[in-house]
C-alpha cells in the first residue's frame, strides 16, 4: 500500500497545532521536526534532565501521512482554517509500498564491542558463534551498544570483570550492562531505572538472554552493597547522584560512568574524586567513560 507525505514550513507558534489539526481531519500521522536539521542551522532543543530547554524548534515543518487515493488539498485547507491561518504552499511526496518491518531491520546490524563481545538482533545469526552474544532488538529503552557511551561501558566490563563480581546497574534502560555483566562472568547483577517502560524491556532481554538479573525501580531495589556500580545516564543526574553511588559501592569496589561529553569528564571527576580514585577518562566520538576504585 502506498501512502502520501505533505510536508509544510511553519513556525514554532503554530506546528503543534497545525499537526493535531491535521490529525482531526483524517491524517494517518503527523509529525514535527526541524526545518533545518542536518545543516549548521540545526538547532537543538533537547537538554538534560533538570535543564531548560526548548520544546519546538523556531522553523519546523509538520509531516503528515495520507492514504494514497485520499484528497489532501481540502484537509490540509481546513487544518489551517482551525489554526487561523492562511493554507501556505506544502510539497507532496509518494511513499511507495515497502515491507517496513523489514526496511527497518536492515538498518540494525550486529554490532561488534570487543573481540569476544557482539550485539546481535534476534533476526540476524550470530556473526561469531564462539563469542559472548547479547540477543538485543532496538525498543522503547535506550542502550543497543550503538552508541559510544554504552559501548565504552561494555569495554569496560569486558576487561575489567575477574568474575563473582556483584553488579548495580544504575539507569539501566534496556538492561543491557546487566546482562552483559553476568554473560561476562559477573556473580550477581541488577539494575535500576526512574521509567517503568525501562524496566519492563529489561526484563523481557533479560528472559531473551537466559540472564538471571533482576530490575526495579528506585525505590524497590533492595539495600547493600555492590563490588561495580555502573552508571550509564547524562551528567546532571551524575552530579546529583555521587553520595548515593558512592554509598552503594563496596570499599575496594569500583565505579564507571558514562553519558558524559568529554568536556564534563573534568568536572565529574572532580566530584566523585571525594570518594573514589579515578582513572584517566575514557573517550570515543566525543564521548567520555570515567572509571575508578573506592577508597
Amino acid at each position: 500500500m502506498s501512502y502520501q507525505q505533505i510536508t509544510i514550513a511553519v513556525n514554532d507558534h503554530t506546528a503543534e497545532r497545525l499537526a493535531d489539526a491535521l490529525m482531526e481531519h483524517g491524517a494517518l500521522s503527523a509529525a514535527i521536526e526541524d526545518a533545518y536539521a542536518g545543516t549548521e542551522g540545526e538547532q537543538p532543543i533537547f537538554g538534560e534532565p533538570g535543564m531548560p530547554s526548548e520544546q519546538v524548534w523556531q522553523q519546523s515543518k509538520v509531516i503528515a501521512l495520507f492514504g494514497a487515493h485520499d484528497d489532501t488539498a481540502p484537509t490540509v485547507a481546513a487544518a489551517c482554517a482551525d489554526c487561523g491561518i492562511d493554507t501556505p504552499e506544502y510539497t507532496v511526496e509518494i511513499l511507495p509500498e515497502q515491507d517496513w518491518v523489514r526496511l527497518t531491520q536492515a538498518q540494525f546490524d550486529p554490532i561488534r564491542i570487543s573481540d569476544r563481545l557482539w550485539i546481535t538482533p534476534s533476526w540476524h545469526e550470530a556473526p561469531d558463534a564462539d563469542a559472548v552474544n547479547l540477543q538485543l532488538d532496538p525498543g522503547l529503552a535506550f542502550g543497543t551498544g550503538s552508541h559510544p557511551t554504552t559501548r565504552l561501558c561494555l569495554q569496560w566490563l569486558d576487561t575489567e570483570l575477574k568474575g563473582g563480581e556483584s553488579v548495580l546497574d544504575y539507569g539501566c534502560g534496556s538492561g543491557i550492562l546487566a546482562i552483559a555483566a553476568l554473560k561476562l562472568g559477573a556473580g550477581s547483577a541488577v539494575g535500576v531505572d526512574i521509567d517503568e517502560q525501562a524496566v519492563r524491556a529489561s526484563r523481557d532481554n533479560a528472559e531473551q538472554n537466559q540472564a538471571d538479573a533482576a530490575f526495579y525501580l528506585p525505590d524497590e531495589l533492595p539495600e547493600g552493597q555492590f563490588d561495580v556500580v555502573v552508571a550509564n545516564i547524562l551528567a546532571n543526574p551524575l552530579r546529583l547522584l555521587g553520595e548515593m553511588l558512592a554509598a552503594r559501592t563496596k570499599q575496594g569496589g569500583r565505579i564507571v560512568l558514562s553519558g558524559l561529553l568529554d568536556d564534563q569528564a573534568e568536572e565529574l571527576g572532580g566530584i566523585y574524586g571525594e570518594w573514589f580514585d579515578l582513572a584517566p577518562a575514557r573517550i570515543e566520538e566525543g564521548w567520555a567513560c570515567l572509571s575508578g576504585v573506592k577508597r
